[in-house]
């Protein structure tokens, strides 16, 4: 159960980090971009300390999507 809500957490925030980025992808792409980005995102500590646990959590995954959908970006170049 908690790796199906982790997953639509994810999911949100890659749709978040798509809307932030102002992303020309399909809304699929920038779920999966945000998937592997919230992943990304657990590895700023600095930034996940922040708020406590879930704002924190919530602001590390939109960053790890961020700079996920700026890495694919540059691939699409």
């Amino acid at each position: 159960m908690d790796l199906i809500i982790s997953l639509l957490v994810c999911a949100l925030i890659g749709w978040l980090a798509g809307i932030i980025m102002k992303s020309s992808y399909a809304w699929w792409v920038n779920i999966l971009l945000g998937i592997v980005g919230g992943w990304l995102g657990s590895f700023i500590p600095f930034v996940s300390e922040i708020g406590g646990s879930t704002i924190g959590g919530i602001l590390s995954g939109v960053l790890g999507a961020v700079i996920v959908i700026f890495i694919a970006r540059l691939i699409k170049k």
